[in-house]
């Protein structure tokens, strides 16, 4: 076995072979693949950190757009998805012109659903109280967010 590994080898320490053996190839196969468990694992958090992040920045817009539509519609009798819609629709004010108060509404349904009940808004979280929809307070409305 010896004599058939140093007749194997004396081509490659003359540099008449190139390339790479088996077992190089194989080594390097299992350090990217250890790796990239490590990268993977790692970033496993991260997916929760956005989401909350999001939740929050998206109730902070859908809040503030529903203020804004009540401050300039103060009789306004809308609630549910009829205030949905109104919030995404795009008023015209003269010709021309147009804008809404939220381009799009946030939908991250893994997450996090906001939607109206009457004119309060609420989060539903589905990790938290099976989905249940809660009335969204602020940031700290999204802490269950995974």
């Amino acid at each position: 076995m010896i004599s058939t590994y140093q007749r194997l080898k004396r081509p490659r320490d003359a540099e008449e072979i190139d390339g790479f053996t088996l077992i190089e190839l194989l080594i390097v196969i299992v350090v990217l693949g250890i790796l990239a468990a490590v990268v993977i694992f790692a970033l496993g958090g991260i997916t929760g950190q956005s989401a909350k992040a999001a939740c929050q920045a998206d109730g902070a817009t859908v809040s503030t757009a529903a203020a804004a539509y009540f401050a300039q519609h103060p009789g306004s009798a809308d609630t549910g998805a009829t205030l949905q819609t109104d919030l995404t629709a795009v008023t015209t004010t003269s010709p021309g012109t147009g804008s809404a108060y939220i381009q799009s509404w946030p939908s991250n349904a893994p997450h996090y659903v906001f939607s109206f009940v009457g004119k309060k808004l609420n989060v539903a979280i589905p990790a938290v109280a099976a989905g249940v929809a809660q009335p969204y307070t602020g940031p700290t409305s999204c802490t269950g967010v995974v």
